[in-house]
């Protein structure tokens, strides 16, 4: 029988990927965005943010603290990719979302499995390229390879949870064929280009959309599909050796500190109905990364949860940057 035997959750924010130096460069970027979920759930501008600006953020965009955060947060994914590699793994469940790169106006479901044997990454091309805001390139090298690159899947054990899934009155969207010139995005990528995640593991991508209304599912429906997709994975009858990875999050571009502690602390305690009391609202734009979360917090509700480290990693007056978060869950009777 196939045996969970590793949690993660990693941000995956630009922010990680560019240097302390370039922070400033995301920020110049934010200012031109025209609107922000605010604490209450509810669009706020970022001028208004700067005008009613909270004093705490002003110590954090010093370079020293900037340089310190970027240390701890790059130190965190280095014991992840670690963790990762000493796994063993044959298989890795990742949930994330796309974000119009392998689906788009043509398409976007809310919740996908692919049912071919690899998908590819198509690397990092002169277009894409060209198509990246300046800021964002610096970044390309953690999220995208130098050329195209494949991704083993077990198209089986996809199909068999497919199955599973309908039966648990979930609906799936699927698909076998990667479109030409589309490619598997960032969320996915880069657990392999920026953890190591060896190439030998194959990739269970579960494609979520939490960015794009109105098909988004509610934070009660996530911890539920995490549970059913455990409950598949366990009941599939290979040997297998398989953890799961929560991509993404935690807020951003806006910081909301207060969200997050609420969505770490339903997850560490195992508390399904605390995950379903947080309104859907907060979960918009960045802040919808949390549902990956809430996915592979319900595969692992009765797994320890450990947060390495949550850092707010401010960038701007405004409160905007992103919450670099990382954790570990680990299953009753693995090694911490």
């Amino acid at each position: 029988m196939a045996q969970v035997v590793l949690g993660i959750g990693t941000s995956h924010t630009p922010q990680l990927s560019s240097g302390a130096d370039n922070w400033a460069l995301h920020a110049e970027r934010d200012a031109r965005v025209k609107s922000y979920v605010g604490p209450d759930g509810n669009d706020t501008t970022f001028d208004e943010r700067v005008a009613n600006a909270d004093p705490k953020i002003a110590p954090q965009l010093a370079m020293e603290v900037w340089k310190e955060k970027d240390a701890r947060a790059n130190e965190h994914l280095d014991t992840l990719g670690k963790e990762l590699q000493e796994a063993d793994l044959d298989v890795l469940v990742i949930v994330g979302d796309d974000q119009h790169e392998l689906f788009g106006a043509k398409g976007n479901p809310a919740l996908g499995l692919f049912l071919g044997e690899e998908l590819w990454d198509l690397g990092n091309t002169e277009e894409s390229l060209a198509k990246t805001p300046p800021d964002i390139r610096l970044s390309r090298w953690a999220t995208h390879a130098d050329q195209p690159d494949p991704y083993p899947v077990p198209a089986d054990l996809s199909r068999s949870l497919v199955e599973s899934l309908i039966d648990d009155d979930f609906d799936v969207t699927v698909f076998s064929e990667q479109q030409e010139g589309l490619s598997l995005g960032h969320a996915f990528t880069f657990l392999r280009l920026r953890l190591g995640l060896p190439k030998k593991v194959r990739i269970l991508p579960v494609f979520l959309n939490t960015f794009y209304l109105p098909n988004v599912m509610s934070p009660r429906r996530c911890w539920a599909l995490g549970a059913a997709i455990r409950r598949a994975v366990e009941a599939w009858p290979e040997d297998l050796r398989v953890g799961f990875a929560a991509s993404g999050g935690l807020s951003h571009t806006l910081i909301n500190e207060d969200f997050d502690r609420q969505v770490i602390d339903a997850m560490a305690g195992h508390d399904g109905d605390a995950v379903a009391a947080i309104p859907k609202k907060f979960f918009r734009a960045g802040n919808s990364e949390c549902l990956n979360w809430l996915v592979v917090g319900g595969a692992m509700h009765d797994a320890r949860m450990d947060v390495l480290d949550y850092i707010p990693a401010y960038r701007s007056p405004a409160g905007t940057g992103t919450a670099m978060t990382f954790a570990r869950w680990t299953p009753e009777g693995q090694a911490a």
